[in-house]
């Protein structure tokens, strides 16, 4: 018996080292995992700490950047709205000077210039309200026109004309108009 009790004895020993050995290697294992799971949380909140980031800073710059387009547009649209009021009272401003003196002496510069230009021999078309200056003045009148003022010179064949109304001018002269109020504005 005390050969079987030896060989049980040896055996339950045995059985108490592997499961020592298997308990080991279970929390070795379980060390390992836990190591692991530690370093992939940190490196996930890393990764998604440098993504937040990266999207915090892009989303940033794009508020930014919509807010610096809204600012240029909000200036824009007041430099329009300046321009347009402007070119508004311009063109009272030149209603106005139709009804002074000036303005015919304005006309007979108009007429010397189209007879430099076209000749001696020309047509005009203007307001209905100036037929009486270009009657004094022995100048043919073509036509009435819907205009602040100034004229349409024709030479006499018909072939050339300059537009020397108060729009035209106006339209020629925009860029410049606009240059001068821009500068006028910025200082």
């Amino acid at each position: 018996m005390s050969n079987l009790h030896t060989f049980i004895q040896e055996i339950e020993n045995r059985k108490k080292n592997e499961i020592s050995s298997l308990d080991k290697t279970l929390e070795d294992k379980k060390s390992e995992i836990q190591e692991t799971r530690n370093t992939t949380i940190e490196k996930l909140e890393q990764q998604y700490g440098i993504e937040a980031k990266l999207k915090a800073n892009r989303e940033a710059s794009r508020i930014v950047e919509a807010a610096r387009s809204q600012a240029k547009r909000i200036v824009f649209d007041a430099i329009n709205e300046n321009m347009n009021s402007t070119f508004s009272s311009i063109r009272q401003e030149l209603t106005n000077f139709t009804q002074k003196d000036e303005y015919k002496k304005t006309l007979e510069k108009m007429i010397k210039y189209a007879k430099k230009e076209l000749g001696k021999d020309i047509t005009v078309s203007c307001r209905n309200d100036d037929n009486k200056v270009f009657e004094e003045m022995k100048i043919q009148i073509d036509s009435n026109i819907n205009t602040l003022g100034g004229i349409i010179a024709t030479n006499k064949e018909g072939n050339k004309e300059i537009d020397l109304t108060f729009e035209e001018i106006l339209r020629t002269r925009e860029d410049d108009i606009k240059s001068f109020l821009l500068e006028r504005m910025i200082k």
